[in-house]
């Protein structure tokens, strides 16, 4: 009776933990987690293209392969793409109520205007609207080749160099970037602090880690559009 007691409060306690701060602040910093380690994965992959040509769509063909034989062909890339999928949704969906819910909070604007946050912080719901924005250009870009001119099926290398031979392609791929490493920077430390991570004592090494995480991502990800304009990739 008791064990049946628990397994019918826990969609309660689910629905009461999703509706309250801390629970909507929980989702953010997890789902937030869970697409900074898939940030640096693709990071890694993008850098391949350094390598050359036969590297680089090597990569992308096993990506497309990978589980086999066990799973068929492109069944993990869609698991991995619909694991990603519900942390963007989540996560977006989370900073909204967040949004919302402080705006309630205090519909009174301040008299005294002092910026105390730093230029993150006070970016960060910009910041994250770019990078949704972003996803759909990047998805149309080089995964169905949509607004990619130049593109061509089973190319990979050849359609990225394509998307950075225009002045377009660049300035959205370059101004994302620089919001990401923003977001970056200012969204560890917040979910390490939400996660409890972020005792006093850890304060510095957190918010060093941060900073470095945020630069490193940011010149991994810029190097390759910065390549192919200087003819270093070509």
């Amino acid at each position: 009776m008791a064990q049946a007691t628990r397994t019918v409060h826990r969609p309660y306690m689910t629905r009461t933990l999703w509706r309250s701060t801390v629970g909507k602040k929980t989702v953010m910093a997890v789902t937030g987690l869970i697409m900074l380690g898939y940030l640096v994965v693709h990071m890694l992959g993008n850098l391949k293209i350094f390598f050359g040509r036969d590297e680089f769509n090597g990569y992308a063909h096993w990506l497309r392969t990978l589980g086999e034989p066990l799973l068929y062909y492109e069944w993990a890339l869609w698991g991995v793409r619909v694991v990603l999928l519900a942390a963007v949704v989540l996560h977006a969906v989370s900073a909204y109520q967040l949004s919302r819910r402080d705006i309630r909070a205090r519909p009174a604007k301040y008299v005294h205007k002092r910026p105390r946050a730093s230029y993150a912080t006070r970016t960060m719901r910009w910041g994250g609207i770019i990078l949704g924005l972003f996803i759909v250009w990047h998805l149309l870009d080089l995964t169905t080749l949509t607004v990619n001119e130049n593109a061509q099926h089973g190319r990979p290398y050849e359609n990225v160099v394509a998307s950075f031979s225009t002045w377009y392609g660049n300035t959205v791929y370059l101004t994302a970037m620089l919001a990401l490493g923003l977001h970056i920077r200012h969204g560890f430390w917040s979910a390490a602090q939400t996660l409890g991570a972020g005792k006093a004592s850890r304060d510095r090494a957190l918010k060093t880690a941060a900073d470095a995480l945020a630069l490193v991502l940011t010149a991994g990800f810029v190097s390759v559009p910065v390549a192919v304009m200087t003819g270093l990739v070509n």
